[in-house]
């Protein structure tokens, strides 16, 4: 009997506190007197939001993203469209969802603007790391996001621990992906802007799957009480999976090319160590482009005819290669400690 009552002790701590459900709708729901003050607020923090994470971008600066990632309240309305649809409230819900949409289209003609301003030679889409992380996300994304989310939703069920919200916003990307998606376009590069759409995407429905479940889980579902607001958290429940499994297609696929990269770029090196032999070179890049190989080596002396390395090459990676061998020459001196 004490374990069953401290089991329902630790669920009364777990779940949803009803005294708390007044302040938990004022927080999650832009309604009321306050409504235009707080869309104001709103689409304030957002525009700031966008203008640091865009610069921070464009500038390949980590800490600055990281900066527009804490300003940015784009979660807000994200996880109250999940907090709507566990109560089964459809107004809520699309609400909540216009007020996403509108912030999403703002942002991305924000970091549109501010990108096109900028002359095109100082943008790079392939060697500045805060773009290329986020224009081909994989799987690892949607667990992360999905973590994300149900912590975040966790910490919204309770006041006391709000504090934490911060490194949500940090774990799991919103607006940066955006300003990427901005930047793209405003280099015509639609493929760039659409793997960074898919990673927003990626974010917004593991928010809405996983901080729902943990809404749902916590006992907020049991508020929608009638047929008709079940019914309506069932389908929106539906609509989410599907969309996300839908999502997780594009990642598996970039995922598995990633792997399948991986696994070659492995191979090449091997293959280009045996071809070095016992050379006074050593390796230092390989890189597996589709039909063409860039070798890099440094070292001084002779080596083996290049055609060994493509013909090597060839037949481990399975299709005809051709090779761009770049060579570092080196030169090794050593002090003399005994030397004035």
């Amino acid at each position: 009997m004490q374990s069953t009552s401290d089991l329902r002790t630790l669920a009364g701590k777990v779940g949803f506190d009803p005294a708390y459900l007044e302040a938990f709708e004022a927080k999650m729901f832009i309604q009321g007197p306050k409504t235009a003050q707080r869309l104001i607020n709103f689409f304030v923090l957002l525009l700031l939001a966008t203008v640091i994470a865009t610069f921070g971008v464009l500038s390949d600066s980590t800490a600055t993203v990281i900066g527009a990632m804490i300003v940015a309240p784009l979660m807000g309305p994200i996880m109250g469209t999940a907090a709507a649809i566990v109560m089964g409230s459809a107004q809520r819900a699309l609400s909540a969802l216009a007020l996403v949409a509108a912030g999403v289209v703002a942002t991305i003609l924000l970091s549109w603007l501010l990108a096109w301003a900028i002359p095109d030679v100082i943008i790079s889409l392939t060697y500045n790391s805060q773009i290329t992380s986020r224009i081909a996300p994989g799987l690892m994304a949607l667990v992360t996001a999905l973590a994300s989310g149900a912590a975040g939703a966790y910490i919204t069920l309770r006041e006391e621990i709000a504090d934490s919200m911060g490194g949500v916003a940090i774990a799991i990307s919103l607006v940066p992906p955006l300003c990427v998606v901005g930047i793209a376009l405003s280099l015509g590069n639609w493929e760039a802007a659409g793997g960074a759409m898919l990673l927003f995407l990626t974010n917004f429905l593991a928010i809405l799957l996983a901080g729902g479940l943990v809404f749902l889980l916590s006992g907020l579902g049991r508020l929608a009480i009638s047929d008709d607001l079940v019914r309506t958290r069932r389908n929106a429940f539906i609509v989410v999976i599907v969309a996300t499994l839908l999502v997780a297609v594009p990642l598996s696929v970039t995922s598995l090319e990633a792997v399948v990269g991986a696994l070659e770029n492995r191979e090449a090196i091997d293959d280009t160590e045996t071809w070095l032999g016992d050379a006074s070179y050593s390796v230092v890049n390989v890189a597996v482009r589709d039909e063409q190989v860039i070798v890099t080596v440094e070292g001084d002396g002779e080596l083996r005819p290049l055609r060994v390395l493509a013909n090597q090459l060839a037949q481990t990676l399975n299709r005809p290669v051709w090779v761009n061998l770049r060579v570092v020459p080196s030169q090794v001196e050593a002090s003399n400690p005994s030397a004035p």
